[in-house]
């Protein structure tokens, strides 16, 4: 007598399933507002989608912007205003990596980093992909996967069928791809989507359907396009949208189904290198953020900061935590010490000297935009750029600024050098510039020729010795400039040596050290009068990116890796006295103590190895 009651209940229930996995929505991706045709790709694409009438919603995975200045996504979200659909939006490397703010702005324009939320049956969550203000591979940060632990834990069904979503692919181009995809196997993960490659095209994410999208931009087209994927009960169809043209037929029908293990798997970082190394750990940290910033020390705590926005310390002995100070962005600069004081910009804007021994706040200076240079420090002046055409030379003790040079193009991002009563450093506009240390003058500007913004000489820490200031940029060019002058002495680029933004000086100051893109350590004489590689060490890396400082002490030379690898190599043989891998992530620049150096990753990790 209840059977047919029941029949009723089953098939009411497997319709409302069935009529749940029924939706559409758009995926938008590399909108590249900024560029050549980007906001008139987005404003048509924009036009378009409000007259869909069976669009759910939007996605827009990452690459808003060309270069993630305040004023490209100002213009991003004033377009994006006018969608009538609901939109949920993640950054891309374009977005993070070259951004004024330092990624700060991306999440006060919209709202947030990352997304959560269901939608008829399905759960949808979308992450960062960094890289964060450093050049490397994409890096999901640490603390969006604090935030992906804490979003499945308020959500525990792990039978909901989940979609994911990050600008890049998640695989090899994430430094930390494995610890993405091992909590969305922990779920009932059915799809993910990324953009970042501006084409169609299907992945295997060790058993995931991967399916990456092209491009909004029109490129060598009339008009440019996005994906209307339709979730119609166990499959997603794909189909590329021509704004305000037509619908193309299905480029993509996939199967939705419960992960089942198939054996294929990315292998997962190496440590094995770790168990010979000559290099042994003394003591390990783990932050709940990425950490971008260098590290500094009064030779009892050493000092370093996160993106979470924290500036903290740890004792110098045990790696114990002493304290955190909390401001209001993200921050990359390395904090700076003189005698008892940390000074240290924000991406909230803020400059801030700290009492190193409580962390307390003596005093800030607020700037126009985020502070992400570091500060040098001499005779009780910190010289700091920020990313309001300003630089700044500020007394330490009291936060009096003494004075300020407003002609600087683009933001700076870089550590300064100081020589010969001049403080030097480089722009991300083709800006490069010697100041006077006591009045804040021009003495010289120097020019790269490029009107590519991205081939800035303003990662590398400019390397001074015998009366030269010495670069290396994106361009790939190494440069030698007349101390005094500004003059170009010499600027080569050799097919061979693909120079990048790494590079240091040697200890006895004979020989400037640059790292290649093909992960190759060479040596240029100081003296030289051309990109003279008379040194080059047995060291070879994979393809790298780390921009990273090269530090060297009399026995080593500290070569940094965009994967966590730190190499320690002889400065007369060259060869390789030991290697040691901290985590996956990108190095920051190290801190050199008496047989012993201290070491931060992007993704958190901080060790002290001694030697």
């Amino acid at each position: 007598m209840y059977l047919p009651k029941l029949l009723t209940l089953v098939f009411c229930l497997l319709g409302s399933v069935l009529c749940a996995q029924n939706f559409r929505f758009a995926q938008v991706t590399d909108t590249h507002v900024g560029g050549a045709t980007g906001a008139d790709d987005l404003r048509r694409t924009v036009k378009d989608l409000n007259t869909m009438k069976d669009i759910d919603f939007v996605i827009l995975s990452g690459d808003v912007t060309e270069f993630g200045s305040d004023l490209e996504l100002a213009l991003a979200k004033q377009i994006l205003d006018s969608l009538q659909l609901p939109l949920y939006v993640v950054p891309g490397n374009h977005d993070s990596n070259w951004s004024e703010s330092g990624a700060n702005s991306f999440r006060k324009v919209f709202g947030a980093e990352t997304f959560f939320f269901s939608h008829k049956g399905f759960q949808f969550i979308g992450t960062t992909s960094g890289p964060n203000m450093r050049m490397s591979p994409g890096q999901i940060p640490r603390e969006n996967l604090v935030w992906m632990d804490s979003v499945f834990l308020a959500n525990p069904d792990a039978n909901t069928p989940l979609i994911a979503i990050n600008h890049y692919p998640l695989d090899e181009s994430l430094n930390n791809w494995y610890a993405s995809i091992d909590r969305l196997k922990a779920r009932n993960v059915q799809l993910a989507l990324c953009g970042h490659g501006h084409q169609n095209h299907l992945y295997n994410w060790e058993g995931i359907p991967g399916v990456m999208s092209r491009s909004n931009l029109r490129a060598k087209e009339e008009v440019g396009g996005y994906n209307i994927i339709h979730i119609k009960g166990d499959s997603a169809i794909f189909q590329v949208r021509r704004p305000l043209v037509h619908t193309e037929q299905p480029w993509l029908k996939l199967p939705l189904k419960k992960l089942t293990a198939d054996g294929s798997t990315y292998p997962r970082p190496d440590f094995a290198v770790n168990k010979d190394s000559k290099a042994k750990l003394v003591w390990e940290y783990e932050d709940h953020g990425d950490i971008g910033a260098g590290i500094s020390s009064d030779g009892k705590a050493l000092f370093t900061a996160n993106t979470v926005g924290e500036v903290f310390a740890l004792d110098l002995k045990t790696g114990k935590k002493l304290w955190a100070y909390k401001t209001g962005g993200k921050v990359y600069a390395t904090p700076a010490y003189h005698k008892g004081t940390i000074v240290v910009g924000s991406s909230d804007h803020f400059i801030y000297g700290l009492d190193a021994k409580s962390g307390k706040l003596k005093w800030k200076l607020e700037a126009d935009k985020a502070v992400l240079g570091s500060a040098a420090v001499s005779k009780g002046k910190a010289f700091v750029g920020a990313s309001d055409g300003k630089f700044r030379c500020i007394r330490v003790a009291d936060g009096k600024l003494l004075w300020t040079f407003d002609q600087v193009k683009g933001y700076v991002s870089t550590l300064p050098s100081l020589a010969d009563g001049k403080v030097i450093f480089g722009s991300w506009s083709n800006g490069f510039y010697a100041l006077d240390q006591e009045s804040g003058a021009l003495v010289w500007e120097w020019d790269n020729g490029h009107s590519n913004r991205m081939f800035s000489a303003a990662a590398c820490y400019p390397v001074i010795a015998a009366n030269k200031v010495f670069i290396v940029a994106p361009d790939r060019y190494m440069t030698a400039i007349d101390l005094k002058t500004g003059k170009t002495l010499w600027r080569e680029k050799k097919d061979s040596a693909r120079v990048r933004e790494s590079m240091g000086l040697s200890f006895d100051k004979k020989r400037v050290y640059a790292k290649t893109m093909d992960g190759e350590l060479i040596g240029v004489p100081v003296t030289a009068d051309a990109m003279d590689i008379s040194w080059k060490a047995q060291l070879q890396l994979p393809y790298e990116l780390a921009p990273t400082a090269i530090y060297s002490d009399k026995k080593q030379v500290f070569v940094p890796s965009d994967k966590g690898l730190l190499s320690a190599v002889d400065p007369v043989s060259g060869a390789v006295n030991w290697q040691y891998k901290i985590s996956n992530g990108m190095i920051n620049p190290p801190l050199l103590l008496k047989n012993k150096i201290v070491v931060s990753a992007m993704d958190g990790k901080i060790v002290m190895l001694s030697y």
